[in-house]
C-alpha cells in the first residue's frame, strides 16, 4: 500500500480532526439551498443534489478500488481536513460538490436548444466546468494533497478519463435532473442516484470496503 493511502486511512473518520469552519460552511450551503427553495427553483435544487449523489457513487467505488487492490485508490485526498469521510473525500470537498451543481444550473439558459460557441449550452458548461475541475486537481496534485497512482488515472494519459468519469457525468446528471419533464421524473432520477449511493455505501460498510 502506498504511503499516501496509508496516510489517508490513518485519518479516516477521525473526529479529533474537527475544525470550527465546518459548521460555518454548512450554514452557507444551507443558505444557498434555502434561497433556491424559497424562489421555487426546484430544478436547480435537484441539479445540485444530482451532482452530490453522483460524486458519492464515484467516491464509494473509489474506496472499493483501494480495498480490492490493496495499493491505491484512483484518487486519494491527503493533508489537513476537518473530517476525512472516505479516502478520496473530505468534508470540505463534499460540501463543495453540494454547491457545484447549483453553479452549473445557474449557468444554464432556459432554452434547452441554446448554443454557446457552437455547442449545446448544457454540454458546453458541463465540459468547461469539468475541465476547470481537472485543472484545479492538477494544482492540488502538485501541492501533494490530491494524489494519483495508476497510470490510466494520472498525467497525461488519464486526464481525458478524469474529465469524463471524474466530473463530466456529474454535470450531465445535473442537466438531466434540471431538464426533467415533470417533478416526478426529476425526483425519481435524483432518488435513483441517491439509492445507488446508499446501496453501495451499505455494501461497503458491511464488508469493510470503505
Amino acid at each position: 500500500m502506498t504511503p499516501t493511502a496509508q496516510a489517508a486511512l490513518a485519518q479516516l473518520r477521525d473526529p479529533t480532526s474537527f475544525a470550527w469552519h465546518i459548521p460555518f460552511f454548512l450554514v452557507v450551503v444551507m443558505y444557498l439551498y434555502a434561497t433556491e427553495i424559497g424562489r421555487g427553483r426546484w430544478d436547480t435544487v435537484a441539479a445540485g443534489l444530482a451532482v452530490w449523489f453522483a460524486d458519492w457513487i464515484n467516491e464509494i467505488l473509489n474506496s472499493f478500488i483501494l480495498h480490492w487492490t490493496g495499493v491505491h485508490a484512483l484518487w486519494i485526498e491527503n493533508g489537513p481536513t476537518a473530517y476525512q469521510l472516505l479516502v478520496g473525500l473530505n468534508i470540505e470537498t463534499s460540501m463543495m460538490f453540494l454547491v457545484c451543481g447549483l453553479v452549473y444550473a445557474r449557468l444554464l439558459p432556459a432554452d434547452r436548444a441554446a448554443r454557446v460557441a457552437g455547442m449545446n449550452a448544457r454540454w458546453f458548461w458541463a465540459l468547461n466546468l469539468a475541465v476547470f475541475a481537472v485543472v484545479t486537481e492538477l494544482v492540488l496534485n502538485a501541492w501533494g494533497v490530491l494524489n494519483w497512482y495508476w497510470w490510466f488515472w494520472d498525467v497525461p494519459w488519464g486526464l481525458p478519463l478524469i474529465v469524463v468519469f471524474g466530473y463530466l457525468w456529474f454535470f450531465l446528471a445535473a442537466a438531466k435532473a434540471f431538464d426533467a419533464p415533470t417533478h416526478q421524473a426529476r425526483w425519481r432520477f435524483v432518488g435513483t442516484l441517491a439509492a445507488i449511493a446508499l446501496v453501495l455505501g451499505v455494501i461497503g460498510a458491511a464488508y469493510g470496503w470503505i
